[in-house]
């Protein structure tokens, strides 16, 4: 991803792959989602702070494309950014890859903004602040 904003590394852990040998597919999603909260806070923003204000980051949309499996004791790298959708909609886009560079999977997070009592509520300011910096 050309405008990858942050990048973290993993180690795939023995006990998330299945019987193929392989890591399950349900494993990229917390691949995915560590990531993304690692993101925010390598912006600043503490997706709890964010919570306990009542500015809840609602997952409403997973999308991923599985290039290639993982397997046991595998480094990779899950590179992140964001892209505005709407006032109370971002997209986290992702990407895995193996320490060699072999491309793993690519994911699309659809993220809505909702306030406590579950109402779709405007981005806070923190997000708003990570979307300015990635304007061109």
């Amino acid at each position: 991803m050309a405008d990858t904003i942050h990048t973290v590394s993993f180690d795939v852990r023995d006990y998330e792959c299945d019987l193929q040998g392989i890591v399950n597919n349900a494993n990229y999603q917390h691949y995915f989602e560590h990531a993304r909260h690692l993101f925010l806070r390598s912006q600043g923003v503490e997706f709890a702070d964010l919570a306990a204000r009542g500015a809840n980051l609602v997952v409403i949309r997973v999308e991923i494309d599985y290039l290639f499996p993982l397997r046991s004791m595998d480094t990779f790298n899950v590179a992140s950014t964001l892209d505005r959708v709407s006032r109370v909609r971002i997209a986290c886009r992702q990407s895995i890859t193996r320490a060699d560079g072999r491309a793993i999977a690519n994911a699309v997070v659809v993220i809505a903004t909702m306030d406590a009592s579950g109402r779709p509520c405007r981005l806070p300011a923190e997000v708003e602040a990570i979307l300015t910096r990635l304007a061109p």
